[in-house]
């Protein structure tokens, strides 16, 4: 990281101004001199608050790489945060940690100069956060009071503009919640709300903390209804809105599995994870979708609305974190008659799943190796056969044979020996071989 190795002039470090001048500080200071800020701020507060990413290099300490709070030079013009340095030479070093150079003197002088200027940039953006911080917290309690007068166009701006604010500051959620802003903007949701309204009153609810006072008021199955028909008719965006906010409501320990057991939510959901034209909305419908299968009474609906080929047609467009949930969905269908049948019917239900072993996670090949053995029990020898045509046997061996869990590969074991029921010995030997994996 660059050094700041201050210039001396009669042993004094360059002034503020000079400091300035020569772009030290990239102009962070242009105009503002030393002693600007009339109340005195703690450097340490301020620099944990601004928690900044991007910070001049001369702040620095060249031992932590965390901003100096007590900057000191050495003989050689290097300048350390004090506590760093001291530890340094606790620790038996008579060198300067940058250059290397053995010290002819191991005194330490404060930087005043250098302190000045870490206090003075740093004072700069914490006031500015924080007026910035006051104009946002005043700009949401305005409009938090005009959304129980407005109606109509002047509602949807209003609460248009209060989730572009909510969504960018943490003090402006932080004020909608304190000033009773939660219970304001679900009172806008019920039988009569306009999709207009409840789009962006879903966007505001998603960034809030909701207590669970909050979340049982949301239950309502009015509140419910509308959340369903816009999941079904809004844009990707609040869709995905919609899949957050049932997710954080199903958080709720009161929550009844009745609030989710609608065809309407689940063909809505089902659209969402399989729209190619907008797949920003494939992680959040399955993440939802993966949280509803948790509640077994409702399993039998999602296979009754046709999910378990779709999810399998799916398989091969998912990335890694995607397909963790989908195969995760599929095991937990897997569990129940009717979906086993659905995943035998499926054509690519064993040529996918039997892609997908030992080439994503130790989980995925649990979840995969579970589906398999669902679907081979079913029909031995219908499916065992498909499976170990598409090489089903060869990649059981490299399970058996890697690093996984000892359950798994006890479990490949037995899905190894029923598929080899149909074969005689030398014809599955042959079907063992590794060629077909690795291609």
């Amino acid at each position: 990281m660059p050094m700041f190795e201050p210039s001396k002039r009669d042993g004094y470090v360059l002034d503020l101004d000079t400091a300035v001048k020569d772009g030290v500080l990239d102009g962070g200071v242009v105009g503002v001199g030393v002693g600007v800020v009339c109340e005195k701020l703690d450097l340490k507060k301020m620099i944990e608050e601004l928690d900044l990413s991007e910070v001049p290099s001369v702040f620095i300490c060249p031992i932590s790489l965390e901003p100096m709070q007590d900057p000191v030079t050495l003989c050689t013009g290097q300048t350390y945060e004090r506590s760093n340095i001291l530890k340094w030479f606790n620790l038996g070093h008579l060198t300067c940690p940058t250059t290397m150079q053995e010290l002819w003197d191991d005194s330490v002088t404060p930087n005043r100069t250098l302190y000045h200027l870490i206090y003075t940039w740093f004072s700069q953006k914490y006031l500015l956060m924080k007026k910035r911080s006051e104009d946002v917290q005043g700009r949401a309690s305005e409009l938090l009071e005009s959304l129980k007068k407005v109606k109509g166009q002047a509602r949807v701006q209003a609460l248009k503009e209060l989730q572009q604010v909510v969504a960018a500051h943490a003090t402006a959620r932080r004020t909608v919640i304190d000033e009773g802003g939660v219970a304001t903007i679900s009172s806008l949701l019920g039988p009569f709300t306009s999709h207009a309204v409840g789009s962006e009153a879903i966007g505001i609810l998603v960034h809030l903390t909701l207590d669970s006072e909050s979340k049982m008021n949301l239950m309502q199955p009015a509140k419910i209804s509308l959340l369903v028909d816009i999941l079904n008719e809004g844009s990707t965006e609040t869709k995905i809105s919609c899949t957050k906010l049932i997710e954080m409501l199903m958080d709720e320990k009161d929550f009844r599995s009745e609030v989710i057991s609608s065809h309407s939510l689940l063909v809505g959901l089902m659209r969402l994870v399989k729209d190619k034209r907008h797949m920003n909305g494939v992680l959040p419908g399955l993440s939802l979708l993966r949280t509803i299968c948790l509640h077994k009474e409702v399993r039998g609906l999602i296979v009754r609305i046709g999910a378990v080929p779709q999810l399998v047609d799916l398989l091969p467009s998912l990335d890694p974190k995607c397909l963790e949930l989908a195969l995760f969905i599929l095991d937990a269908l897997s569990t129940l008659p009717e979906g086993r049948s659905a995943l035998k019917d499926c054509s690519n239900t064993i040529p996918n799943t039997v892609r997908l072993l030992m080439r994503i996670s130790e989980s995925c090949t649990q979840y995969a190796l579970s589906i398999l053995w669902s679907v081979c029990k079913l029909a031995p020898e219908e499916c065992s056969s498909a499976a170990v045509d598409a090489g089903l046997a060869a990649k059981l061996l490299l399970v058996i044979q890697s690093g996984c869990s000892p359950v798994l590969k006890q479990r490949s074991s037995e899905l190894l020996k029923l598929c080899s029921l149909n074969y005689t010995d030398t014809l599955f030997i042959s079907k063992c071989k590794l060629t077909r994996t690795i291609q």
